[in-house]
C-alpha cells in the first residue's frame, strides 16, 4: 500500500500474505486477540489493477477505555499516492452497512484534530461532531463523531 505512517501493521503480509490473512480472519473472529483488542473485521479497496487503495477496519464492539475515547469503531488508511479522490468517502459509505449488520445503530469515528481530510470523509458521510479530546495515550487533539449506521 506504501503507506510509510502505517506500514508497519502490514508488514507480516510482505512475509506471509496468506498466515496475514488468516489473522485478519482470526481478529473478526475474536480468535488469539491482543490485549486490549477486540475483535475486527477489514476490508479493502482495491483498483482495477488490483492495487490495494485502501484499508478500513470496522471494530465490532468499543468496550474499553482507549478505544470509547480515542479510536472509535473504524479506523481507515488511504495509500498516499490514492488519497484525494474520494476513496476515504466511498469506504466508510460501504463500511456503514457492515457495522449496521454487526448490530451497531451508531458508529463513533475519531480524526486527529489537524486531519482535515479525514473530518470531511466522516462529515460527508452524515458525522455529528460530538467534541475534541486529548486522551491520556496521545498528547494531541482528536475530534469524534458519532454516524448512523443506515
Amino acid at each position: 500500500m506504501n503507506d510509510p505512517e502505517n506500514a508497519n501493521y502490514y508488514q507480516a503480509a510482505k512475509v506471509d500474505f496468506s498466515g496475514f490473512v488468516q489473522s485478519l480472519l482470526d481478529e473478526s473472529k475474536g480468535i488469539n486477540l491482543r490485549e486490549g483488542f477486540v475483535p475486527c473485521s477489514h476490508f479493502w479497496l482495491i483498483d482495477d489493477k488490483d492495487n490495494i487503495v485502501g484499508v478500513i477496519r470496522v471494530r465490532h464492539h468499543i468496550d474499553n477505555d482507549f478505544l470509547a475515547l480515542k479510536c472509535g469503531h473504524i479506523g481507515y488508511d488511504i495509500a498516499p499516492s490514492h488519497r484525494r479522490k474520494g476513496h476515504g468517502t466511498t469506504m466508510l459509505k460501504l463500511a456503514l452497512p457492515r457495522a449496521k449488520s454487526l448490530g451497531i445503530s451508531k458508529i463513533l469515528i475519531t480524526a486527529d484534530e489537524d486531519n482535515l481530510a479525514s473530518q470531511r470523509i466522516i462529515q460527508a458521510n452524515g458525522g455529528q461532531y460530538e467534541n475534541t479530546i486529548v486522551g491520556k495515550v496521545n498528547s494531541w487533539p482528536i475530534a469524534r463523531y458519532w454516524v448512523e449506521c443506515e
